[in-house]
């Protein structure tokens, strides 16, 4: 059998067919879904995932591909878990596949995995003595909004290699947008990074009130207003 064959033997067989109504509906009916939970995921494809060490980058992709072509939710969340499990051996020049595999049944839960592989890989460019955020600058700007989140999100965690400078270019950007994921994005990366440096986020965003939507400055200061 192939991977894909071992996969879905493996997910079927801890399916539990009632959680996958109301897994859809969780996800507003986007999907269609197995009915695997995730820690159920995550153990039945561990060892199966943990066979691909060492695997050429551009195969790890195919794979990932292949999986984003399944109609269950499931196996776009088993493929995200492959390339976080995978993520060294990715490098910047894979980031125009992963953005657009981030782009294909888009929805927050596929968006937001895929940002922090992203992320991984910057992060560990901008170590290497790379710009760690350039390769963002263009889908801060692009026409599709899954990547202006990704752009916008693609620092969490960082904490002291945050550049904030571009942090706070990139919220007051994307401001004026009315869309609830960009707002939610913009406030989400604030608060992540005030874990850090919460003087700094306090600051902009008593600086920036006015410009940030309500939510994005309450996610922002979630931890800080009293």
């Amino acid at each position: 059998m192939n991977l894909h064959e071992e996969l879905k033997i493996a997910l079927e067989a801890v399916a539990e067919p009632g959680r996958a109504a109301p897994m859809q509906a969780y996800m507003r009916d986007q999907f269609v879904f197995l009915g695997v939970a995730a820690p159920q995921r995550r153990l039945a494809a561990r060892d199966l995932l943990a066979g691909l060490k060492g695997i050429d980058a551009d195969v790890l992709l195919e794979h990932a591909q292949l999986l984003w072509q399944q109609p269950q939710r499931e196996y776009q969340h088993v493929a995200l878990d492959m390339l976080a499990l995978h993520r060294r051996q990715l490098g910047v020049e894979h980031l125009p596949a992963l953005l657009g595999l981030a782009r294909q049944r888009a929805w927050w839960d596929s968006v937001d995995g895929m940002a922090g592989i992203v992320g991984d890989v910057l992060q560990a460019e901008l170590r290497r003595g790379g710009d760690g955020h350039a390769h963002m600058d263009a889908a801060l700007q692009h026409e599709d909004f899954w990547l202006r989140r990704i752009a916008m999100l693609h620092q969490l965690g960082w904490r002291a290699d945050t550049d904030a400078g571009w942090l706070f270019d990139a919220a007051l950007a994307l401001a004026h947008e009315e869309e609830f994921f960009i707002r939610k994005a913009i406030g989400w990366a604030l608060r992540d990074y005030a874990r850090h440096a919460p003087a700094e986020v306090l600051a902009f965003a008593t600086e920036h009130r006015l410009q940030l939507s309500p939510l994005s400055y309450r996610e922002a200061l979630k931890h800080q207003l009293p």
